[in-house]
């Protein structure tokens, strides 16, 4: 995968208070992706884009799309992943 591609899947970071709040508790950041991604595909884009590895990715469709929640291996990781991509 290049990166035209996992910026296709990938579409942007999801931010609200609740989302902000899995970055410290649970090491979770949210994303919102296209609505024919499916689980493989967006840890394969978070790797190309980020460089960071996902553990796990759980999706699910909301009025405003499709979410991912990918979980990381540490809360430091989360933490400076969101701070790279601006939600910190």
């Amino acid at each position: 995968m290049n990166v035209d591609e996992a910026t296709h899947i990938i579409l942007k970071p999801y931010v609200t208070e609740k989302t902000f709040a899995l970055v410290e508790n649970e090491s979770r950041i949210c994303f919102l992706v296209r609505e024919n991604s499916s689980k493989p595909k967006i840890a394969e884009a978070i790797k190309v884009l980020y460089n960071e590895t996902p553990t796990v990715v759980n999706v699910c469709r909301t009025v405003y799309g499709k979410k991912a929640f990918v979980k990381f291996e540490s809360i430091e990781k989360a933490r400076d992943l969101a701070t790279k991509i601006g939600m910190l």
